[in-house]
């Protein structure tokens, strides 16, 4: 968030001079490249969304060809970073106000000749149709606002997985994100601006204003004004975070005395708004007043839309408009009416990026030739704002503050994602073990954990480009942007969704990009995948030598081992960098004996008695040791006993996990050397595939749809995840429709400690669909 920025690049102070410009990758990010424009126009906030190309560097893998003189040394490929370009969407939103200076930045700046028109709803887009003609030289189309504010709503509840919440303002984290639905249809609507649109939306292009009032936040407003004099929405919304409304209203008690038992009335119900003023002889506060009107307009509105839901059958309420607009006090009002009204039965939801919807629609509508919902988007949290705190006594005035801009970006992924076929109910699954959100301990470790590590990630950024001398320079950047995340996070952990383990890995990946590091530990890969190949065959004989029982015993603690070698832990790349004699047999070494932390493998041994599985899906993870040692034989016994084998890897850089490009190498030439994976991979029993992620984790929710098809076509009856990222910190509690089979090492002494275990315990869970799930481990849970 670019809080108190003044376009001539300085802080503080309410205007804006125009005289010296900003810098163009702080707030309208990329105008060099941006084209499509759309604004969303409101009475006191506009929207603006554009489209641009962003030029980053990706790392490449290719093969050597071994059989020429091409390879200059015993590598199997070479590393090279290229060009790529991806779409991103911007949205950023400013104060009405600053409206005419942001129009000449944007001029200004902007290269791109071929925009011809800017798409533009909302109220203002009338108000401010010339000025906008005038300074961008672009014809203003104007667009539905209601379709605009739908297609919007569609987009982001279909593209940010935790969008939608739920406000709580008791609870230890105000904000409760909602598991986005592989369906989001269908849903009702209830826009809350000067009046009240009430939508029922049944699919992407139908939907339908089955209701509304005229009592909406226009009423609010102007009654708040006769009332106090106050003129301004926010100070109105202050006055009544600070009343008492039972000062004003009659409530059931002050009627009957108590309680109305036979109605199943409480005493502290609303029986009259105002009630009191009729009879009081006495001047009532502003703060009251508004206090009282608030619940007035809520409570109206939360019936009429309980109303709404029940008779159309909805479950899904989602609420929006400037009357929101992310107030506590709106949101708390309006979430205990519904509560009220529905006894429970239905949740009042709010969107993260409520503010954005119409901007968002009106781009979508000036973009449909390219069809932008073919695409799957991610936000991209190196470049978005994020939630802000919206308490009051936190920040008293926080939205009525100048000179605010606040970001949203997403980039378009280069796979369409789509839910894994296997979960046993998507519309259950949360892939996250722990919300450090709701959890204020793991919050604290875990957040101290990524700032402790950050000076050993420059240095890997850094030792990972020798060649380019600017690195340091740009790693200098990428830590001060992440600490700064970090740091927004420590005070706003709600700021992009649940806070997790899982989302601090990503808000480090995206930054990383961002300054141009694709994959730091490119190098560290290549050395190790180097490494492991020349004791491949060693390890395949030596397990050859072993009877079944024993077999199975080693490749399970060879699986296990491998899984030993993860740069993202601290306890590990410690010992690898002090140590470099540290391998496969030191790390067996290393491991917890049994029983382990977590232990069914004797159940899945006398699974393997059975006969076999038709395929299974394995979700890998580390390079070097970890694939070539660890999962190789295990898979190589897989294809053995007859199952076809589908491997998962990352479809880009994080850690030193294995992507799938150099997985492709590395099984061409593990088939070159073995003939069990040379007929696997010729007799398509052996496939390899894209997960769809660029993630030291897993989201089993949002998986490449190729990788879906494959899984379905070949009747996956076993998934397997490695990995303390996809199987301890996502997963753990992943439920599926067939047979699991989740290994990891617990390389964290905290994370040990909290599971009751310690520093590379073992964690083997194998679980059948007819079982009952396990229940969540109290330490895990804990807050």
């Amino acid at each position: 968030m670019a809080e108190g920025v003044r376009l001539d690049g300085s802080s503080g102070g309410h205007t804006m001079d125009k005289s010296i410009t900003l810098p163009p990758d702080e707030i309208f990010r990329n105008l060099a490249n941006a084209k499509r424009f759309a604004i969303d126009i409101g009475g006191s906030l506009t929207k603006l969304a554009y489209y641009s190309t962003v030029q980053h560097k990706v790392a490449k893998v290719r093969s050597f060809d071994h059989a020429t003189k091409e390879a200059s040394s015993d590598k199997l490929y070479e590393i090279s970073v290229q060009e790529e370009v991806t779409p991103r969407l911007h949205f950023i939103k400013f104060e009405n106000a600053y409206i005419e200076t942001c129009l000449d930045f944007i001029k200004d700046h902007l290269v791109n000749t071929e925009t011809k028109d800017i798409k533009a709803t909302g109220g203002g887009a009338h108000k401010f149709k010339e000025l906008i003609e005038r300074k961008l030289g672009l014809k203003v189309d104007k667009e539905d606002e209601m379709t605009c504010l739908i297609k919007g709503c569609n987009f982001v509840l279909k593209n940010i997985p935790h969008e939608a919440f739920v406000y709580a303002k008791h609870a230890d984290s105000e904000f409760r994100f909602q598991t986005t639905q592989p369906d989001i249809f269908p849903y009702l609507l209830v826009n809350i601006g000067s009046g009240v649109s009430i939508v029922k939306v049944e699919s992407e292009d139908n939907f339908e204003r089955i209701g509304g009032s005229s009592i909406g936040g226009g009423t609010f407003w102007g009654l708040g004004a006769l009332l106090t004099k106050t003129k301004r929405f926010d100070e109105l919304l202050q006055l009544a975070s600070k009343g008492q409304h039972t000062s004003v209203d009659m409530l059931v008690k002050d009627i009957y005395g108590g309680s109305y038992a036979s109605l199943g009335l409480t005493g502290d119900l609303i029986a009259s708004s105002f009630g009191k003023s009729a009879t009081a002889d006495r001047e009532f506060s502003k703060e009251d007043m508004s206090k009282s009107l608030l619940h007035m307009i809520s409570n109206d509105i939360g019936q009429l839309a309980c109303l709404y839901a029940k008779l159309h059958n909805l479950s899904r309420v989602y609420f929006g408009g400037f009357f929101i607009r992310g107030h506590p006090v709106t949101m708390h009002t309006i979430t205990y009416s519904i509560n009220f009204f529905t006894k429970g039965e239905v949740q009042a939801l709010f969107l993260r990026h409520e503010g954005y919807l119409g901007a968002i629609g009106a781009f979508l509508k000036g973009a449909e030739k390219d069809n932008p919902n073919q695409y799957s988007w991610g936000e991209n949290y190196a470049g978005s704002s994020g939630l802000m705190s919206v308490s009051p006594d936190m920040n008293p005035m926080q939205r009525a503050r100048s000179g605010t801009f606040d970001m949203l970006e997403m980039d378009r992924l280069e796979r369409q994602l789509v839910n894994l076929p296997l979960l046993l109910d998507p519309s259950s699954y949360v892939p996250d073990t722990v919300d450090l959100t709701e959890d204020a301990s793991a919050r604290e470790y875990w957040l101290y954990c990524f700032e402790e590590a950050l000076d050993g990630v420059v240095k890997r950024a850094v030792a990972s480009q020798p060649d380019m001398q600017e690195a340091t320079e740009r790693a200098e950047k990428f830590s001060q942007k992440y600490r700064h995340k970090l740091q927004t996070l420590r005070h706003q952990p709600f700021a992009y969704g649940s806070l997790t383990v899982r989302s601090l890995l990503d808000t480090r990946e995206h930054c990383l990009n961002e300054f141009n590091f694709p994959d730091p530990y490119s190098k560290i890969k290549q050395k190790e995948n180097d490494g492991a190949l020349k004791y491949y065959l060693k390890a395949v004989k030596a397990l050859e030598q072993l009877d079944w029982k024993e077999r199975q015993f080693a490749l399970v603690r060879g699986l296990l081992a491998g899984n030993v070698f993860d740069w993202g832990a601290k306890a590990v790349s410690d010992v690898l960098e002090s140590d470099p004699e540290f391998g496969f047999e030191e790390a067996k070494q290393q491991l917890e004996e049994r029983p382990w932390l977590v232990d069914t493998f004797e159940q899945w041994l006398e699974r393997l008695k059975g006969p076999p599985h038709k395929c299974a899906l394995f979700f890998v993870d580390n390079s070097g040791v970890d694939i070539i040692l660890g999962v190789m034989p295990f898979v190589r016994e897989l294809l053995f006993r007859g199952t076809e084998v589908v491997l998962a890897s990352n479809s880009g850089p994080a850690l030193n996990d294995v992507t799938n490009g150099e997985l492709q190498i590395l099984t061409e030439r593990l088939a070159a050397m073995d003939p069990v994976i040379e007929t696997g991979l010729r007799d398509e029993r052996l496939t390899l595939v894209q997960s769809g992620s660029s993630s030291p984790c897993l989201d089993l929710s949002r998986l490449d749809k190729e990788l879906a098809m494959v899984v379905r076509e070949r009747q996956t009856d076993l998934v397997i995840i490695e990995g303390m990222g996809r199987a301890i910190h996502t997963n753990y509690y992943a439920m599926f429709s067939c047979e699991s089979l989740k290994m990891a090492v617990i390389k964290n002494a905290w994370l040990a400690d909290r599971l009751g275990g310690k520093l590379f315990s073992v964690v083997f869970k194998y679980e059948v669909p007819s079982e009952k799930p396990s229940q969540p481990s109290a330490a895990l849970t804990r807050s």
